[in-house]
């Protein structure tokens, strides 16, 4: 089982970015796919995540109405579009799996299997 991030990069605050995470190697019946994120000194917190049952989906409130969480590509992608940035949101951003599961959960260490992270940094 493989996650990869990308799309991360430098924005303005208020702008928007959408980071991808390519899976590879799935073969789960049910499973979530979160997206966490860590910025220097702070704890990892979860940011959204969705189920592949019936792609349910849950988000923080840091993020509720701003950022929205989709699968792509026949479930082999999970999108995570982020719009009206803050620079807050500056953060390496994580996508990570928890296989046999029908409800996404928002904390970290239910997921088994993790990306190594893709950049966000949003400019005053």
């Amino acid at each position: 089982v493989q996650l990869v991030e990308s799309g991360g990069g430098l924005v303005q605050a208020g702008g928007s970015l959408r980071l991808s995470c390519a899976t590879v190697g799935f073969r789960f019946d049910d499973y979530a796919i979160g997206w966490f994120r860590q910025a220097p000194g702070k704890e990892r917190e979860g940011v959204a995540c969705i189920s592949s049952r019936d792609s349910g989906a849950r988000y923080s409130a840091s993020v509720k109405g701003r950022f929205t969480i989709s699968f792509a590509n026949a479930k082999k992608t999970v999108y995570l579009q982020m719009d009206s940035l803050k620079p807050e949101d500056t953060a390496t951003y994580y996508c990570a799996v928890d296989d046999g599961t029908v409800v996404c959960g928002m904390e970290w260490d239910e997921y088994r299997s993790w990306g190594r992270g893709t950049q966000v940094t949003v400019s005053s």
